[in-house]
């Protein structure tokens, strides 16, 4: 696919745009249209669909698709992307959600901040007057509270800790060992990025919820049973990264005192 129509300051660099979807009849269409619109390649990775959406993708010729053959979670659906960005031999791989939340003609400016930085993260809130519709009281207090602890223990200076509008240079997951395959997988990935030393910058993006009432689905739509994912995530991050790395005097962390438990 030619890329003659993307700004120049992705001129030259190879990257891939992917979207993890799951049951997103509603949206993948428009979201798509959008996408390729702004970007170079496009990968979608359907996690077991069963609402139709995998009928709409068998439709385009503008797209890959690999699919999952049932629904396995969202953090795998996001490492099957990482996997066919470092098989394909990209440079940059961004990610963007299939919801309508992200804004496609930002792909370029994300993908283009990593050839600086190992991951390029949106942030909804480094520009909070930018706002399309505020979010839900309870994800916007959980956000603020998992940011801050994420900031504190790692040595982070994150403003928005779960967007999922990214950019990673490909080089540097190849270093990631990912195995949460549900909603909280970014969370461990932020211990091991921290963990690994990787150069992190976020970019501005617009918050913007179409769909206020949108479901986690099961137990985790209950605000306290979600939070307590989400330091069960972490914690294990934490466990595995101290059982990888015995020698604490190679972390890369600031200090020890950032990683309870390491020495």
């Amino acid at each position: 696919m030619t890329l003659s129509h993307l700004p120049q300051d992705v001129a030259g660099l190879r990257f891939l745009t992917a979207l993890p979807v799951y049951n997103e009849a509603k949206h993948v269409t428009g979201v798509l249209d959008e996408v390729v619109r702004n970007a170079g390649d496009v990968l979608v990775v359907d996690d077991g669909s069963t609402d139709g959406t995998a009928e709409l993708l068998a439709r385009r010729s503008d797209v890959v698709v690999v699919s999952h053959g049932r629904n396995r979670g969202y953090g795998a659906a996001l490492r099957t992307a990482f996997q066919y960005a470092i098989e394909h031999a990209y440079e940059v791989l961004v990610t963007i959600d299939c919801d309508g939340q992200h804004e496609p003609q930002r792909i370029a400016q994300l993908a283009a901040a990593c050839r600086d930085a190992d991951l390029a993260s949106g942030s909804r809130y480094l520009q909070p007057h930018v706002t399309a519709r505020q979010a839900p009281p309870d994800r916007r207090r959980i956000n603020i509270q998992i940011t801050e602890e994420l900031n504190c223990r790692f040595g982070l200076k994150l403003t928005d800790a779960f967007c999922g509008f990214k950019a990673y240079r490909v080089e540097a997951l190849r270093r990631l060992q990912l195995t949460e395959n549900g909603y909280a997988m970014p969370l461990e990935l932020w211990v091991q990025a921290a963990f690994q030393g990787l150069k992190i910058v976020e970019q501005p993006v617009p918050l913007v919820y179409l769909e206020e009432a949108r479901s986690f689905g099961g137990a985790l739509d209950d605000a306290a049973k979600r939070l307590a994912y989400y330091h069960a995530v972490i914690d294990r991050a934490v466990a595995a990264c101290t059982e990888r790395n015995a020698a604490c005097s190679t972390s890369a962390f600031p200090c020890a005192e950032l990683f309870p438990g390491c020495c």
